[in-house]
């Protein structure tokens, strides 16, 4: 999307921005594009709470939320953008709430909606890039059709009981040796069948987990904003937390 050029930095934002600011590769022109960025996260829970909490930090102007759930007391282990004083309010209003506390410039535009193929084309169509931090494959397909459809680039994330992945999505766009990007269903072909994969209620999962893997997406969705470094396009990043491990896997568009 092409978004209006926005003021220049305040000497708050200045302030607040400095260790960006200082880095060559970033600097005023990449603070100036987090600001004028528009960036959907899917989900404020698990993986949400640590992408939101630092794409609010790092300055990003637009934050876009979907979320339909309220918070309950067994988020709280992992959900740190939520609190106590969180209890039954729905994840999007309590979002937003630390988000102001974190970075009272940056705006909130809240989707207390579950997404369907009939309304998730028309939100993805609104942002520059989406993050997906969901814990079903059901909406993980859905997000990753709609991003391809209207060419936003996706940054995912899934993770297990002590072991979690990342990669970014730009299946609309060719890499340097001239092939078409891989898509979501070149990775991932077709969903498993219901009941195979464990739902986290079901198999458990350790919450700073979920921290690490929310935080290399956020670490993503600045470098595709800013266009610095060698986005995960292609390449799935696996990280083992028992064996404190990481892997890359590549793969490629199917022909």
């Amino acid at each position: 999307m092409n978004q209006p050029t926005p003021p220049p930095l305040t000497d708050e934002e200045l302030e607040r921005y400095a260790r960006h600011i200082v880095l060559p590769e970033i600097g005023g022109a990449g603070q100036q594009k987090l600001k004028r960025a528009r960036v959907l996260v899917v989900g404020a829970g698990g993986l949400g709470a640590p992408i939101l909490y630092y794409l609010a930090a790092a300055g990003v102007g637009t934050l876009g939320i979907v979320d339909d759930d309220t918070v309950s007391l067994s988020n709280l282990q992992r959900q740190v953008i939520h609190g106590m004083s969180s209890l039954g309010k729905t994840k999007v209003d309590s979002a937003e709430e630390a988000i102001s506390r974190i970075n009272p410039n940056v705006r909130v535009e809240k989707h207390p909606i579950r997404l369907t193929p009939d309304n998730i084309g028309e939100i993805v169509s609104r942002y520059d890039l989406a993050l997906d931090g969901t814990d079903n494959f059901a909406t993980r397909y859905a997000v990753a059709d709609a991003c391809a459809a209207a060419e936003r680039p996706l940054v995912t994330g899934a993770v297990g009981r002590f072991d979690g992945s990342v990669t970014v999505l730009k299946p609309f766009e060719k890499g340097p040796d001239g092939r078409q990007n891989p898509s979501y269903r070149d990775l991932f072909p077709e969903p498993p069948p219901a009941g195979l994969v464990p739902s986290c209620a079901e198999a458990g999962v350790v919450g700073a987990l979920v921290g690490v893997i929310g935080t290399l997406q956020a670490m993503e969705a600045i470098k595709l904003i800013t266009g610095i470094g060698e986005p995960l396009v292609g390449r799935l990043l696996m990280y083992d937390s028992l064996g404190a491990s990481f892997d890359t896997v590549r793969y490629r568009a199917k022909a």
